[in-house]
């Protein structure tokens, strides 16, 4: 199109497209690419600029391997993947939040009470709720898959010194749909910041720090299934995570206790818990499918 202009130059991309482009793929497109000029055409992007983000784009694919994945780390750190989650999860549930990097397939099964903590350091956690409908009845065919930092703020999959399963397990719930299990305290970590992202982080003045949290995800027939992470109240992080994972309705408490009568009588450990220990109580909401 040799009259291709500032002004045309939008609406040449998209003649360029055949008519039997799939709909929504056509819809997604077309949308990306106005809006995408449109921000080159209001910001008068520069060349230099320009070249900046393809080199920035560059070197994210370059330390992308197998472990890490710059770009879905480019998405957290700029709240689109947390977007994305909020938009697929405008329900009567539990949040959504982001699943991370760090998540195994095949956790191994825990039953209810059983000790996910053993002889990794650091405060003993008792953490304990139900799984239920948008309506409070119990959902009794619900499986849960938990896993989390150790003590040093490491995952399983960062540390050669924790074994592959470390901190992760799944969980069938009981037919009050309960779930209970005593695990450790995780700690505050950074996300990796030694690639194009960190430089992102570092030149608006931001830190690569995430609250402590618990991940979780719940599957249930007839049920959405939900990926989700839950942020301890006290966390100095809370309100600068620098994936944008924290909701309000995903903050839990931590009840320091050391009353050992208060603990639940199916532990697998029984009493046999660091002193003091804390405390928590967490349900999770999740919708019919056909919500």
């Amino acid at each position: 199109m040799k009259d291709v202009s500032i002004e045309t130059i939008t609406k040449a991309f998209l003649a360029y497209c055949s008519d039997d482009t799939d709909e929504r793929t056509m819809f997604v497109l077309k949308s990306m690419v106005e809006h995408l000029h449109a921000f080159a055409k209001e910001t008068q992007l520069t060349h230099d600029e320009w070249l900046t983000g393809i080199n920035f784009l560059t070197k994210a694919g370059e330390i992308t391997d197998s472990e890490r994945n710059e770009f879905v780390l480019i998405s957290d750190t700029t709240g689109m993947s947390t977007l994305v989650d909020m938009l697929g999860s405008q329900h009567a549930g539990t949040s959504s939040s982001v699943l991370g990097p760090f998540h195994i397939l095949g956790a191994p099964e825990l039953p209810i009470g059983g000790d996910l903590k053993r002889d990794n350091d650091g405060a003993t956690v008792v953490i304990e709720g139900h799984v239920k409908d948008p309506d409070g009845k119990p959902i009794t065919n619900a499986v849960l898959e938990l896993w989390q930092t150790a003590d040093n703020g490491l995952y399983s999959n960062q540390d050669d010194a924790q074994d592959e399963y470390n901190l992760r397990c799944s969980m069938k719930v009981d037919e009050n749909g309960r779930y209970a299990m005593t695990t450790v305290r995780p700690s505050p970590y950074k996300i990796p910041d030694d690639g194009p992202v960190g430089d992102l982080l570092r030149a608006t003045g931001r830190d690569a720090w995430r609250p402590s949290h618990l991940h979780f995800i719940m599957v249930a027939e007839g049920y959405k299934s939900l990926v989700t992470e839950v942020f301890p109240s006290d966390d100095v992080y809370l309100d600068r995570d620098a994936v944008f994972g924290v909701r309000e309705d995903l903050i839990m408490e931590y009840q320091e206790k050391t009353d050992l009568d208060e603990l639940p009588a199916d532990l697998a450990v029984g009493r046999n818990v660091t002193q003091p220990y804390y405390k928590v109580d967490f349900d999770f909401i999740l919708v019919p499918e056909n919500t």
